[in-house]
This record gives structure tokens, C-alpha cells and sequence, in this order.
């Protein structure tokens, strides 16, 4: 497969965009057939050839269709069909950034969904086409990032902020550093309305979103070293649980695998759009 990852160079669509990356298997390469997408707070609006298929497995059941669409932000462990030849072009917004940006402005975010996309009506009049696209993102990945930025700059600059939008920007800036309780005051907020402006704009709570990022952080560390290397109980103790049943208790119900199970099989469950390759 061919991987890259490529933040945004201008700073206002860096503003809503984390990242751009591009994944491809070939008709000779090789990969997990089906590997698993994390719970992630973040949108991801996937651009692939018009024909080409995607499948989604979730808890409630599967949806499929053809050509680019939006991977919106989810709490279930999504596994994918990677069994055939593929290509697709990303893009990771921050959380909550649709929320600020059309067509989504100022809706509360539809969670665990996968929605069809039309990217020459989001882009108008600079769009080139997905195949063109694709084949710079293979050939010439900052350009291919500077085009990108071209697309979104419009939508960065017209984008609407208000109260709720600045209010779960500066928390998510410091989600991860403290109690979820003292958040109200760091930010000089109430902890309810700081609560309500969040669920407003990302669709989650602050509780869940913070154990979305805590998984993540866990699952690339664990991708990262052998079986040998792996002590679960200090695991635990490292990432905040209080003892080990605990952990095992929290992977069954985010990625539906026990620690064992994951040591085992814990490439099938890095997230691949956008973060740590499976190839």
C-alpha cells in the first residue's frame, strides 16, 4: 500500500483540516482484508472514483454505495473491505469543525453514519474531478496537498463561528490534560453550558470524546511493540484504568476484542484512514 499523511499548509484551512492522507492497494498488494476503523470524534470526507464501491460493517448493519462520501464521526469500531483493489484520497477534519462549515453549519453532527457526496457541489467552481485528484495525490503528494488547500480555503474563509464553535475549540485544546469536572473553570464557563455547546457542535459528550482519544493513544502505542514488550497491568496503570479488568472490560466494549485477543490481532484495529497504516 501507499500511505502519506500531509497536514495543511495554510493556516486558515488548518483551522478546520488535521490532515490530508492517501492509502492505495494494488492489484498485487498485499493487506488486511478487513481491517477495523477506530471510534473517532473526527469527520473524514473520502474521495474515491466515481465506480468504486464501499463497504461499511457496523453494529446496526452495513451501508454501500460508490464514489467519494463522508465518514462521519463515530462511536462504534467500523470494520471495512479491503479484499479488492482500492484507492482513496482523505480528509480529517478536527472535531467538530463541520459544525462551522457548509453544508453542515450550525447542525449538531449525525454520528455513525456514512453519507453520499457530490464534490462538485462542495466545491463549485475549482473542482477538477476525483480522478485527477487521485493521480496527483499518487505522483505528487504536496501538490496534491496544495490543491486541496485551494478546495477548502473558500469554505475556511465563509465559515460561521459562534459561541458553542469557540467554547469546544478551546476544549478540545485541553481535553486531555485534566479531570473533565475542572474544565468549566480553565475555560471560565459553567461546566453545563460548556457541556451543552460541546454535544452541540461534535454530537458526543465531553466524556466520550476524551475516551476516543485516550483508545487511540493507547492502540498506537500498543501497534508500536511486540507481544514481549506488552505488560497489560502496567498497561492499565499507564493509560488510567484502575487495574486491569478494568481495561479488559473497556477494549471488549470499544474494539469487541479482550487485551489477548487484541495482542494478536491488534494491526486489524489501527485506523487506516488517517492514522497508522495496516499495510
Amino acid at each position: 500500500m501507499i500511505h502519506w499523511l500531509k497536514p495543511p499548509k495554510i493556516s486558515e484551512v488548518a483551522k478546520y483540516i488535521e490532515c490530508y492522507w492517501f492509502i492505495e492497494k494494488r492489484p498485487d498488494g498485499r493487506s488486511f482484508d478487513y481491517p477495523k476503523l477506530n471510534p473517532d470524534p473526527s469527520a473524514h470526507l473520502i474521495i474515491s472514483p466515481s465506480q468504486q464501491s464501499y463497504h461499511y460493517d457496523m453494529s446496526l448493519g452495513t451501508t454501500n454505495g460508490k464514489g467519494s462520501h463522508w465518514l462521519l464521526p463515530h462511536q462504534q469500531t467500523f470494520q471495512l473491505d479491503h479484499s479488492k483493489p482500492f484507492v482513496h484520497l482523505g480528509v480529517k477534519f478536527h472535531a467538530g469543525a463541520l459544525y462551522s462549515l457548509r453544508p453542515f453549519s450550525g447542525q449538531q453532527p449525525i454520528l455513525d453514519s456514512v453519507e453520499e457526496v457530490q464534490l462538485d457541489t462542495l466545491f463549485t467552481t475549482l473542482f477538477v474531478g476525483e480522478q485527477p485528484l487521485i493521480e496527483l495525490a499518487r505522483n505528487n503528494p504536496d501538490l496534491c496537498r496544495e490543491t486541496l488547500d485551494s478546495f477548502f480555503l473558500p469554505l475556511a474563509l465563509n465559515s460561521h463561528e459562534d459561541q458553542h464553535s469557540l467554547i469546544t475549540r478551546k476544549a478540545l485544546q485541553v481535553l486531555n490534560s485534566g479531570p473533565i469536572s475542572e474544565l468549566g473553570n480553565q475555560l471560565f464557563c459553567s461546566q453545563r453550558t460548556l457541556e451543552r455547546s460541546f454535544n452541540r457542535v461534535t454530537g458526543l459528550t465531553l466524556k466520550q470524546c476524551q475516551s476516543m482519544n485516550k483508545l487511540e493513544t493507547m492502540l498506537e502505542y500498543l501497534y508500536q511493540r511486540g507481544s514481549d514488550e506488552i505488560d497489560w497491568v502496567e498497561i492499565a496503570f499507564q493509560f488510567g484504568f484502575s487495574d486491569q479488568p478494568h481495561l479488559i472490560r473497556y477494549l471488549k466494549k470499544q474494539i469487541g476484542l479482550t487485551p489477548k485477543s487484541y495482542e494478536k490481532e491488534r494491526g486489524l484495529t489501527i485506523d487506516v484512514y488517517g492514522g497508522v497504516s495496516s499495510s
